[in-house]
């Protein structure tokens, strides 16, 4: 880990205490308020709760400094995704999306920003820069896309969407702060699902817009307050409890992942095996001159939808799920959820168990797939 990375992390629970008055509670206290006492000029303190909220502010400033942005809470990634497409973008714009990107970004596209006038098209991760971007007002990317894991060059990308006067977002979920910044590499926006590794506990829906452009913040921010599209208090609370163990849990699963891919590409039951860090993979030059980490994700073939399924639930330390970036290690057969991937395709989402115990069940239940 960088040592500014190494700096940041060392100071993320400790963000609030440069306040604290002797007897404070050294936790976030959980404030949960629809209104605030405010009377005369109330500008600058909390009002009302759709307005602002305390325990947001505290959020906010571990996303910030994570981000060395402005941030602003949302109550799910699509929520975060859609203040950045609403806020921005207007009737006769036109936006590019990753073709094999979450897909549920692209049926926001179709359902809802195309009839309004925004038209757009979609670009593989892989070869996002074939085209270029002349007309485009915003460019959005995931990368590593999901669920096949591609990368596409977010400097060169943000620089040739900048000469045409677009406006590059990019989905960091998968890879968090901690793992890359797209920020730093010349993105315009970062969008993030922190339901997903950030939160970690898999146990509620958050999200974040984050911009070095005050505009770009004003607009968001605007968005938010008008829409009513605003984080519970106690939905901020957990997310603030779960920063707290970010780095740990990120550094274990990136940790572990790195292991098990090795593993799994020696494995006789396992074909077409995607992981960014992988000596030999596709993305592998291109991760390593901009990822920090090389994520906890894993994509790999099994011969028949059957024998995806039977993998996934007979691993005794597998979660069946649709999310990742828990504790608990997870999986999916992806084309369930409607990705065009073949049916034995299976996105495996590495959690926080001891790797050789992981590693010992996941041989296990592919051994017992047979040849």
């Amino acid at each position: 880990m960088p040592e500014t990375a190494k700096s940041r992390a060392a100071s993320l629970a400790h963000l609030r205490s440069g306040d604290f008055a002797k007897g404070d509670p050294i936790p976030l206290p959980l404030t949960m308020a629809s209104i605030f006492h405010s009377p005369g000029d109330a500008t600058g303190y909390d009002q009302y709760g759709r307005f602002s909220n305390p325990t947001w502010h505290a959020v906010e400033h571990m996303l910030g400094h994570l981000e060395d942005a402005q941030c602003v809470a949302f109550p799910s990634g699509m929520a975060a995704i859609s203040a950045a497409f609403f806020s921005l973008v207007k009737s006769g714009d036109r936006i590019l999306l990753p073709s094999d990107g979450y897909h549920t970004t692209r049926a926001l596209a179709e359902r809802f920003l195309k009839p309004l006038g925004v038209a757009y098209d979609v670009r593989a991760t892989s070869s996002m820069l074939d085209g270029g971007f002349a007309g485009y007002r915003m460019i959005f990317v995931e990368t590593p896309s999901n669920p096949r894991l591609d990368i596409c060059d977010i400097a060169a990308v943000a620089k040739a969407a900048h000469e045409q006067g677009a406006v590059l977002v990019v989905d960091n979920t998968t890879m968090t702060p901690f793992g890359q910044r797209p920020l730093d590499l010349g993105a315009d926006i970062v969008v993030s699902a922190d339901t997903k590794a950030i939160n970690g506990h898999s146990d509620v829906l958050f999200g974040h817009v984050a911009s070095r452009n005050p505009d770009i913040v004003a607009r968001v921010r605007d968005w938010r307050e008008t829409a009513g599209g605003i984080p519970g208090p106690f939905e901020a609370w957990l997310v603030h409890r779960g920063l707290e163990t970010l780095e740990v849990r990120f550094d274990r699963m990136c940790s572990s992942a790195e292991t098990i891919a090795r593993r799994l590409k020696g494995h006789r039951s396992v074909s077409g095996l995607r992981f960014p860090g992988l000596e030999g993979d596709a993305s592998n030059n291109l991760a390593r001159a901009q990822m920090e980490r090389f994520g906890f994700l894993i994509s790999f073939e099994l011969a028949s939808e059957e024998k995806a399924e039977d993998f996934i639930n007979n691993c005794a330390l597998i979660e069946s799920a649709t999310s990742f970036g828990g504790v608990h290690s997870s999986a999916e057969r992806r084309s369930k959820r409607g990705d065009a991937v073949p049916p034995g395709f299976v996105r495996l989402a590495i959690g926080c168990e001891p790797v050789e115990e992981l590693w010992q069940a996941i041989e296990t239940s592919l051994d017992r797939l047979g040849d």
